[in-house]
């Protein structure tokens, strides 16, 4: 199909929602958008991951956008209730963590939000901070798509990544140039903001984590040690790939 030019859909009157982690992305990525799109049709979504996301991730997130509407949503379950029920933790081939916890429960709350603010028309346009300097998959990626998945029920759904093109340098500059600082974990040495201990993690962050989050990683471990599956694409258990002992 024909997509619209992105000035054509704010003109359409769009709602554009803005999926935020509290990451460095996901912030830069508003500060972009604050830029050009209308305030009333601006909404902030972030997946609310008890016990395994960052302290603090919310408050980031409340403290960075404003005004504009923000919804939290929630999967009916918890990351570790997943893991329990599957028996392993996610793996890079099938990413359950993402979909069940991330995906479905954004979804559903944007649905219901069209639904409720019949304004938009159910014309959507869901905005990631992904960048292609992040790696060779991404790439890959097509900055901007029609969501056909979305796209019922008199939805028109699109997808698009605003700072595709941007370098880490350049998200780091436009935070600071907002006058906002990133979340403190990148402070404390983190290069990505996601779960506390994701699988797609790099040993460094890991092991980052590991000595931020003392608690939070003695349950990881013990979680691997019981299920005999491991949390890191390595394939080697955490105190491994750490070198902390729990």
């Amino acid at each position: 199909m024909n997509l619209p030019s992105i000035q054509t859909l704010i003109g359409r009157g769009a709602l554009f929602v803005v999926n935020h982690s509290a990451g460095k992305d996901s912030q830069a990525m508003f500060i972009k958008l604050r830029a050009m799109i209308p305030p009333h049709q601006l909404l902030v979504v972030h997946a609310v991951l008890p016990d395994v996301e960052w302290g603090g991730v919310i408050e980031h997130i409340q403290a960075t956008v404003g005004e504009t509407p923000t919804i939290f949503a929630k999967a009916p379950k918890t990351f570790f209730e997943m893991v329990e029920k599957n028996g392993r933790f996610p793996i890079a081939g099938n990413r359950q963590c993402t979909s069940d916890l991330k995906r479905d429960p954004i979804e559903r709350e944007l649905r219901r939000y069209l639904r409720n603010h019949p304004e938009f028309g159910g014309l959507i346009v869901q905005c990631f901070g992904i960048r292609a300097a992040e790696s060779a998959s991404r790439r890959r990626q097509v900055p901007f798509t029609h969501y056909s998945r979305g796209s019922k029920a008199g939805r028109e759904w699109f997808h698009w990544k605003p700072i595709f093109d941007l370098s880490e340098a350049e998200v780091f500059s436009t935070i600071a140039g907002a006058g906002e600082k990133p979340h403190w974990a990148y402070r404390a040495g983190m290069t990505r903001l996601s779960c506390c201990f994701c699988i797609m993690a790099s040993r460094q962050d890991l092991t980052t984590a590991a000595r931020l989050n003392p608690s939070l990683y003695r349950r990881y471990v013990e979680t691997e040690r019981r299920l005999g599956f491991t949390l890191s694409m390595s394939r080697q258990p955490l105190p491994h790939t750490t070198g902390i002992a729990a």
